[in-house]
């Protein structure tokens, strides 16, 4: 068994009230099948976005992901005092110099024209925020080429601008790339391997999806009552219920991604650990406001595999008397890890903690911290205590 610590695995029991924070192409609510019944399921990448918009508040970083990097460099030239149709020049020959296939965005319309310079690659483009900023400089540096090179017209034309630069810009990333990750295999060596994993949430029991019948009411029509009926009218699918959620950060992919630099990582896991627990999708916020904390949030840290209990839920939890079934999964989920890691064995694991809003005495969880600060310093600290090397 290896002495260092390798898995930062973080499980989290979040009552939601009546909302859809994730809506498939029908705005229906997202669902599984697990155990034999249905369930209501937030995707993954649903719940690392709105984690990824949080982790970038607390680091201080952002990422841009876009196929409209082109159109993007145009505006920070345009801030610069560059003429329009320049800017949209080198809008378009950067982008055209990046390797990535490309096509030109067309008018609206029945008779769609291609619109010279607005280009669009086949690909997203993931670098930081401040990559544009670089691209800017670059054009800077070859503004008179530009003055004097062709608009890109069609996607076999060619840039004006050196693609080992461009492409060297593209390779950039910052702590939100190393962490979650890049594919982009158009560009050699620009693809990062993500050092996280999140799961989908699901809820632990059996869930049904309502529908939410509304009206909008036509001020003038209340106002002067010379008609009935409303404005208008539809209907919205919701659910409510427990959620399990679960990710695992590793280490040593975060390390390799970051050059060995402990300090960075200890900075990188604490953020996103604090970012895990305290994002929530916003789909149909203004509607719902379905601002709630998780009930229950346990971490440990582990030198031998990750290890997820949604399998404690296999089997849906029941209400228990009082209606609710927070405190079942609470106590559901305590017993699937004394058992799980019974079996396993204890040698894989550094530490494990747990922090929520109710006092159960949950000793297959670990030691009680009294708040989710206190639970990730204790954990981050036992996974690097500067032996983790790349």
């Amino acid at each position: 068994m290896s002495d260092q610590a390798r898995f930062i695995d973080i499980h989290v029991l979040q009552s939601v009230p009546f909302a859809n924070l994730n809506r498939d192409d029908t705005n229906s609510v997202k669902t599984v099948q697990y155990g034999n019944t249905l369930r209501t399921r937030v995707s993954s990448q649903s719940w690392k976005r709105a984690i990824r918009t949080v982790f970038e508040d607390h680091i201080g970083e952002a990422a841009l992901r876009t196929r409209r990097i082109g159109e993007r460099l145009t505006r920070e030239l345009e801030h610069r005092d560059w003429p329009t149709d320049l800017a949209q020049r080198a809008g378009a020959h950067t982008a055209a110099a990046s390797g990535i296939k490309f096509e030109l965005a067309k008018t609206a319309g029945e008779n769609k024209q291609t619109i010279p310079n607005k280009v669009l690659t086949n690909a997203l483009v993931y670098v930081p925020e401040t990559a544009v900023t670089e691209l800017a400089d670059l054009a800077e540096r070859h503004r008179d080429a530009l003055a004097q090179a062709k608009d890109i017209k069609k996607p076999s034309e060619k840039s004006i601008l050196p693609a080992a630069e461009v492409e060297a810009v593209l390779r950039s990333r910052n702590g939100v790339i190393n962490l979650f990750g890049r594919m982009l295999a158009e560009i050699d060596d620009a693809g990062v391997d993500g050092a996280v994993q999140v799961a989908h949430a699901m809820t632990t029991h059996e869930t049904d999806v309502e529908l939410d019948y509304f009206s909008a009411v036509d001020d003038i029509t209340a106002l002067w009552d010379d008609a009935s009926g409303s404005g208008h009218m539809g209907h919205v699918e919701f659910s409510a219920g427990t959620f399990y959620r679960f990710a695992t950060l590793d280490l040593r992919d975060l390390m390799k991604n970051i050059g060995g630099d402990t300090t960075a990582a200890d900075e990188l896991a604490s953020a996103f650990l604090t970012s895990f627990i305290t994002s929530l999708p916003q789909a149909k916020k203004n509607s719902t406001a379905a601002h709630t904390i998780p009930d229950l949030v346990h971490i440990s840290v582990r030198a031998d595999r990750p290890l997820s209990y949604a399998a404690a839920f296999e089997a849906p939890v029941r209400a228990d008397r009082d209606g609710g079934f927070a405190t079942l999964s609470r106590t559901r989920l305590d017993a699937y890890a004394q058992a799980a890691n019974t079996l396993l064995g204890t040698r894989g694991v550094f530490t494990a903690g747990w922090a929520g809003l109710h006092t159960d005495d949950l000793t297959g969880l670990g030691t009680r911290h009294d708040s989710f600060d206190n639970l990730i310093t204790a954990a981050v600290h036992a996974a690097l205590p500067g032996k983790v090397t790349a």
